[in-house]
Parts: C-alpha cells; structure tokens; sequence
C-alpha cells in the first residue's frame, strides 16, 4: 500500500517512470486514433468528406476544454485517484465509441475522448513532482518522449488494424490499452495529496495570475506555440506534397516517415540530460535553430527523400527537446501549481498547433511545398528570436 507523499527528494524509480511513459503515449494517441479511419467512415455512413472530418474536429476541441478545465485539478484533487478516475472515463468512452451504432453516436464520443485523454496533461505533473530536482530534464525528456511516439504512431496503427478488422475495432483496442495501462497505474502510482486549498473558480482564475506572475512563463509558451505551429504545419501538408510531383506517394508513405520521427523522438531523452546539466535555456535556442535548418533542408533540396528522411529525423529531435526544455523551466517556477503550469503551456502549444496547421496549409495552397517550407522556417526563426531575449 503506497503512503502518501509530499515533494519528492528521491530519483523517481525507472519502473514507475517506464510506466508513466507508456501511459502517456497510449492516453494521448486516443486523440489521433480517428484520423486514419476517415476513408473508411466515409464510406461505410455515406458521407462526405467535409462531414466525417467533424470527427478529428470534435476530438480536439474536447480535448483543448479537457485540459482548459479538468487538467488543472490535479494541484486541487489527490492525483492518483483523480488519473485513475479519468481513465475509466476514458475506457467508458472509447467502448462506446467502439458500439456506436451511427456518426452521430461517434462524435459524441469523440467528443469524450478528447475530454478524457487529457489525462496525458495529469500524468506529466505527477512525473514531475514524483522526481527529484537534479533528474527533471531527464524525466521530462522520457514522459514526453512517449507522448511524441504515441502522436506520431497512432494513425500508423490505427490505419493497420482499421485495414484488417474495422473501425470498430481500433477503440475496442484502445479500450482495453486503457483498462490494462489504468490497473498499471493503480499498481504503481502513490498517492499526492493536494497542493492547494483553492475553489475551482479561483484554480481556474489563478491561470490568468500565473501567466501575468511569471515572464519565463510567457517566453516559454510563445517560442513553444512558434515551434509547434511550424511542426504541425508540416505534418499537415506533407500528405499534399506525397501526393504530388516528383513524388506520387500514397497514405502509406506519411505513416512510413512518422516511423522515421519516431528515431528522433527517442533521441530527445539526451536533451533533457542535457538540460539538467547545462540547464534549459540554451536546449531551447538549440531546438529552435533545429527546426530553422529542418526547414532549410526541405526546402532546398525539394524532391530528395534522402533529405526528407534527414529533415524529419532534425525536426522530431529539435521539437522534442525544446518542449522538454521549455517545460523543464515552467514546471520549477511554482511547485504548488504545476498542473496549471502544464495547463498553459498545453494548451497555448496546441492553440499554435491549430494556428500552424491553417497557415502551412494556405501557404502550401498558394506557394506549395515551398510555401509550407518558407512557413516553418519564418516560423521557428521566430521561436529562436524569443528564446534569445533576456
């Protein structure tokens, strides 16, 4: 039986981190599971494409409220049993959405899924609090690292078992991830008691005063937002770009060069390394200036795979680090509000997301791959301009 504990002053041990790193890549690719399965909902209810792409729409924005308004709760709840509880909010979900008998029914639950998997949001606090000082960075690095993996795999899977066995069962699957990784972490997860006595109203209010209180906090969200929006933007074009002269690829082909960002979101865990030893900032400025010559690279050497692999493998790295970074550095401003912390940083980094995946998109529609390039590039310079500032 666990006891309850305070701040931690002990390195987390590396089962318990293994744990919350599996758990934070499962949770958060429930929220991407959906989208390889859009030509195949099309078809089976009838609709169209306009209409079935409601369904990642609805996802996201359960997902941007669940960590608006449920993430937070973890400096005012207990956390263990505030986890446990989301997750079988989020097993309950993804069986419905697995016997939904219409789109309809589908969206409702996509709509849960999103608010529930904004679980991933209450297990990286917990893995920072549950670390000593010293180790954060390497933590950090590890949780997020699966977080990245789960992100760039769970259309990959969801499109292998959706080709063999259907829709229905990538949620079944993904339920019973969910029952299996929720007994895991009842296992192992001790208790947290809560670190603030704050109503819901004022916990809620408090994030408009963390953000005023605190200037790193405000340069990490900006460059963070700068550096998501140029990653995404390219993830959201590349199918575009796939399709079209020199290289005629298929859906195929995106999964394939999602398993090449995998290399590089592995390789992260060295920087949060790093970024206990040297500190934060300059993994930040490094990772920016990464994602520069990412771009660079796509865009000079257009129609090269060779390139693409290399300029995938930099820019997985580069995003993976800085976020490591940037967190490491938001999560030590205020111990007693780390949740909320999270919650900002979150949900401005998925904010610049949405912003990255519109503007790629019409640069792609008036420049092409070029202009998705130019985008990212002007994008991540940006990001490096802000984390240069004093």
């Amino acid at each position: 039986m666990h006891a309850p504990t305070g701040t931690r002053g002990t390195a987390i041990d590396n089962g318990l981190l293994a744990i919350l790193a599996i758990a934070a890549g499962l949770t958060v690719a429930n929220n991407y599971y959906n989208q390889a399965m859009l030509g195949l909902l099309a078809h089976q209810f009838s609709l169209s494409a306009g209409t079935v792409s409601a369904l990642p729409v609805v996802t996201q924005l359960g997902n941007v409220v669940g960590i608006l308004f449920l993430a937070p709760l973890g400096d005012r709840l207990e956390r263990r049993s505030l986890i446990l509880a989301t997750m079988a909010a989020l097993v309950v979900v993804l069986v419905v959405a697995a016997l939904a008998p219409g789109f309809s029914w589908l969206v409702v639950a996509g709509i849960g899924i999103g608010l529930f998997a904004t679980v991933t949001q209450q297990i990286v606090p917990m893995a920072v609090h549950l670390a000593a000082p010293h180790e954060r960075g390497r933590v950090l690095g590890i949780v997020t690292g699966g977080i990245l993996v789960g992100i760039l795999l769970a259309r990959t899977v969801s499109g292998f078992i959706s080709d063999i066995w259907g829709w229905q069962a990538v949620f079944a699957t993904a339920a019973a991830l969910m029952l299996a990784t929720g007994a895991a972490l009842a296992w192992r997860l001790p208790r947290v008691e809560p670190v603030t006595d704050l109503s819901y109203g004022r916990l809620l209010g408090s994030l408009w005063t963390l953000l005023r209180m605190h200037r790193v906090l405000r340069q990490a969200i900006v460059v963070q937002a700068l550096i998501f929006a140029a990653f995404i933007g390219f993830w959201s074009t590349l199918a575009l770009a796939f399709d079209a002269a020199p290289y005629h690829f298929g859906a195929t082909a995106v999964g394939l060069m999602a398993l090449v960002g995998v290399a590089g979101a592995l390789a992260a865990p060295l920087a949060g390394r790093f970024a206990d030893q040297r500190g934060p900032d300059v993994i930040v400025s490094i990772g920016a200036g990464l994602v520069v010559a990412a771009f660079a690279i796509f865009g000079l050497f257009q129609g090269s795979l060779a390139a693409m692999i290399v300029g995938v493998l930099i820019l997985d790295l580069a995003v993976q680090s800085s976020q490591v970074a940037n967190q490491a550095r938001i999560h030590a401003l205020d111990p007693t509000a780390r949740s909320r912390l999270n919650t900002i940083f979150m949900a401005t980094m998925i904010l610049g997301g949405a912003c990255g995946s519109g503007l790629a998109g019409l640069a792609f529609s008036a420049w092409g791959w070029s202009g998705t390039c130019l985008f990212g590039a002007v994008s991540a310079a940006a990001a490096l301009l802000m984390s240069r500032r004093c």
